[in-house]
Parts: structure tokens; C-alpha cells; sequence
């Protein structure tokens, strides 16, 4: 009898890059031992140094490309990334809701590049709250990204603020939030997790780095990955964290183009 891939599905936007988006999802995946599946839900000119433009697919477009795959292919796990604009939203709420098995899905909730080009129509944040946060198994903001989806004029610092920060997100329909800490201050970089009414903290020493560019991807990439393989939230995003730290500290070490390069996701395959 013929063995079966773990399969994870990423919904996302393309960099050309090879940094963020499908590209890195894929990568992770791979690295992880999972076979990735990918739909696309904008293109992307983009380099190491930013954004120059963004081409949303068509609803039509990404109804196809989900279809095609799910009516084809067990799939573990879903990764959301970039969403593009409503009308994809709107699209996806109604495709999720199509899939099999109940797979975790993890939305990655990307707001805008690191460079500040904005990402998701403003207009549209609302509905990805109301539409797809209740489908979420896990949301992962950010610091800045936590602070916009809140209406919160400064992003939370203290672990108070954060966990409070969390609990409100929880409130908008997500079944878990993970708030990253990247964007703190200090050496040290926090993230607080909240699940079933728990709160779990992990923390890691910030590596001095200008490659970092898709590091929230690689991050919730890993979490889908690891969850496909049967870890729970928690045990998944300590692995994903662990993944991530090493995968930053190998990137550290190259370099690409002549602005912010790529994490290494495949540190531990190379020699």
C-alpha cells in the first residue's frame, strides 16, 4: 500500500522574491515534510527592498484554483496569508465551508508589507474579522496588526496589555490567537498565545538580522504544518517558534538583493 503526503494548503498572495508568500509557504512546508498545495490570491512585484505592486486575482479565479484542489486532495491543514481585497474574502468564507474533514486553519493576519504598503484595503478588515476570523482555528497578528484590527491607537506592550489585547481578538469569533512580539522592544521577543482560556508564553532571544523578510509566514506556515501532523495549537507553535529562531539564524549568514533577505527555510536540509 502506497504511502500518503501530509498536505497543506496555503491561500496566499506570490512573491516573487522567494521571501514571503507561497514561495515561503511551500519552502516551509517542504522543510517540515509536508507536501504543499497552493492558491493564489494576488500577484506581487516585489524585491528584497519592497512592494511596487499588487494585482488581486479575480473571485473567479480563486474559486477555481480551491476547487480544483479540494475536489482532488485530502488536505490537513490551511494556511491563510495575504487576502487581497473583499471580494476574495468573501469568496474564501464560502469555500472553507466546503472543505472536508474540518481541517485547522491558521490565518496569518496580514495587513500591510514591512515597508508600510498597505496590503488589505482597510474596508475590507472588518470583513475578514466577521467572515473568516469565526473559521480560524488560530489568528497570528502581529504587534502593529494587533493594535489596527482593535481600533488601538498604540500597539500593546506590557504582557497585560497583550493578554487583554488577546482576549478581545478571541472575542471577534477566532477559536485561538497567537499575538506575536517581533515589534517589542528590547532583546527578547514574546509571544502570547491564547487558547481555551489558557495563556502560554514563548520567548526567544531576537537575532540581529536584516534578513527577515517573511518571518510571519514562515511563522503561521509552520504552525499549519505542524498542526496537519497532529500537534496540538500549543505544542505547534512551540515547534513553529523553534523552527523559525533557527531558520533566522541560518539566513543571517547570506545574503540576497540589497534589502531585507529571506529567512533560510531549509537550514536544516543543507549542508
Amino acid at each position: 500500500m502506497k504511502k500518503t503526503y501530509t498536505t497543506v494548503l496555503t491561500i496566499a498572495g506570490s512573491d516573487g522574491s522567494g521571501g514571503a508568500g507561497i514561495q515561503a509557504d511551500i519552502k516551509t512546508f517542504a522543510a517540515l515534510e509536508c507536501y504543499g498545495l497552493s492558491v493564489i490570491t494576488v500577484l506581487t512585484a516585489q524585491n528584497t527592498k519592497g512592494v511596487t505592486a499588487l494585482y488581486p486575482m479575480s473571485k473567479k479565479c480563486v474559486t477555481g484554483q480551491f476547487r480544483a484542489l479540494a475536489s482532488d486532495m485530502a488536505i490537513d491543514a490551511v494556511k491563510i496569508g495575504m487576502l487581497g481585497n473583499a471580494n476574495i474574502i468573501k469568496a474564501l468564507a464560502a469555500l472553507l465551508k466546503e472543505l472536508k474533514g474540518n481541517p485547522p486553519v491558521i490565518l496569518d493576519t496580514i495587513l500591510a508589507s514591512s515597508g508600510g504598503v498597505t496590503l488589505l484595503p482597510p474596508e475590507a478588515i472588518h470583513l475578514m474579522k466577521e467572515k473568516l476570523f469565526p473559521l480560524a482555528s488560530l489568528i497570528t497578528p502581529n504587534l502593529p496588526e494587533t493594535a489596527l484590527l482593535l481600533g488601538m491607537k498604540y500597539p500593546p506592550k506590557t504582557p497585560e496589555a497583550i493578554e487583554k489585547a488577546a482576549t478581545r481578538l478571541l472575542e471577534t469569533g477566532a477559536t485561538s490567537v497567537l499575538v506575536k512580539g517581533g515589534h517589542g522592544e528590547g532583546e527578547e521577543c514574546y509571544d502570547c498565545l491564547l487558547h481555551e482560556n489558557h495563556y502560554f508564553w514563548f520567548s526567544s532571544k531576537k537575532i540581529n538580522s536584516s534578513n527577515t523578510h517573511g518571518t510571519g509566514c514562515t511563522l503561521s506556515s509552520a504552525i499549519a504544518a505542524f498542526m496537519a501532523k497532529g500537534l496540538t495549537i500549543e505544542c505547534a507553535a512551540r515547534e513553529a517558534k523553534s523552527y523559525v529562531d533557527r531558520a533566522l539564524q541560518a539566513g543571517a549568514e547570506y545574503r540576497l538583493g540589497n534589502g531585507n533577505g529571506p529567512l533560510h527555510h531549509f537550514c536544516q536540509q543543507w549542508r
